[in-house]
């Protein structure tokens, strides 16, 4: 497993979070200055040095709970709102967005450069801010400076690492299933033709050669698709065309975004209910969630700020019959974590540490892991 793929997890969820928020937004025709305020506010949340040099730290993946605790968080640094349904609706929609992107890099390095793709675009939205564009660009360089040296197998070792983390995750999405690049059982369709990586050859020709290095003979076959040439390489600079389509807004063209449960996910999540097994690194993920809740240091909205609430479907009827038909197993449950010293933090950390573990008989202070997170969350 790397331990360099959590930062780029979380850039690219983020990215998918905006692009589906700023949708939102405009389609519940939201006033222009408070969507730019809860774009601003979500971005340096996101961006904040703190929370960020806890992210950048070379360390696991942890559970999807945890994750979902964090963007709850950063959906909530603002003055919008969603109901638990329509939070459910935007993580499967982050992460089914950015699953299908990291299958259909033709290289693990390409994940970069989705990755850039996803920058490019946060970089847009602040433009016109630019203390916060100052924050977007200081991580900019920081993804460069940590990701750009690295091997080819290193890349790879952060895709299969990515691609564990989603395998078990088949919500269908009505974009995918009406594009015919997802099946009824949310598994995607890839494709057998197209451009082949960069730097490679189009298959479909084997070539021997001799101890001495001549080549003797060529053997041709099919090679199963339609493929063309390699085309040119994206930029790894900060500014640059990264040729990737992967990584950029799909919904720029406004249309219905609707996800369902397949019945896949339901069974894997019944599976996962039955196992009662604690999770030996609950701690640590609770050790981790709690450095993160940390660093988001979210501004309460001031008394002038009236708050609103973002619906991500057509109707309210429909986001209440979503939440009364979503499995139990497939609900996150989450949290508001408030890291700062008073008696909420312990009780609350410890229902997590419940939910972590799907175990009641042990007690997230019984260790001495559970004293290290009490004597951390006081120099909070």
């Amino acid at each position: 497993m790397s331990s360099r793929t959590l930062p780029l997890l979380f850039i690219n969820l983020g990215g998918e979070m905006l692009y589906i928020l700023d949708q939102r937004l405009r389609a519940q025709n939201i006033p222009a200055d408070k969507a730019k305020k809860v774009m601003n506010d979500i971005i340096t949340t996101m961006f904040n040095k703190k929370f960020l040099e806890e992210l950048f730290k070379p360390q696991e993946l942890y559970s999807k709970k945890a994750l979902r605790t964090v963007f709850d968080r950063l959906a909530h640094a603002s003055i919008m709102r969603l109901n638990q349904a329509s939070m459910d609706k935007l993580y499967d929609l982050m992460t089914m967005a950015f699953k299908y992107q990291v299958l259909l890099c033709l290289r693990p390095k390409d994940i970069l450069l989705v990755s850039f793709n996803h920058m490019d675009a946060i970089k847009d939205f602040v433009k016109e801010t630019p203390s916060i564009l100052s924050q977007v660009d200081e991580t900019y360089q920081q993804l460069i400076e940590m990701y750009t040296p690295l091997s080819n197998g290193e890349f790879q070792l952060i895709r299969q690492t990515l691609l564990i983390f989603f395998q078990d995750m088949h919500i269908r999405v009505s974009i995918f299933l009406k594009d015919k690049v997802q099946n009824s059982n949310g598994r995607f369709v890839l494709p057998t033709s197209g451009p082949v990586p960069h730097g490679t050859q189009v298959p479909g020709l084997i070539r021997i050669f001799s101890c001495t290095g001549e080549e003797q003979t060529r053997l041709q076959f099919k090679n199963g698709g339609n493929y063309t040439s390699a085309i040119r390489e994206g930029s790894f600079e900060i500014f640059g065309d990264r040729v990737t389509k992967l990584g950029t807004n799909m919904y720029s063209v406004s249309r219905p975004v609707e996800t369902h449960m397949s019945g896949t996910s339901k069974n894997s999540a019944q599976h996962t209910k039955v196992n009662t097994v604690p999770n030996p690194l609950a701690k640590e993920e609770l050790n981790m969630l709690a450095r993160l809740m940390g660093g988001l240091e979210v501004q309460k909205a001031g008394s002038s700020d009236s708050g609103f609430r973002v619906n991500l479907f057509a109707t309210d009827e429909e986001e209440e019959e979503a939440l009364i038909t979503r499995p139990d197993e497939l609900s996150y449950g989450v949290i508001n974590i408030q890291a700062t010293k008073d008696q909420l933090v312990s009780a609350e950390l410890t229902k997590i540490m419940g939910e972590f573990t799907d175990s009641g008989h042990q007690s997230p202070s019984s260790s001495s892991k559970g004293d290290d997170l009490l004597a951390m969350m006081d120099d909070l």
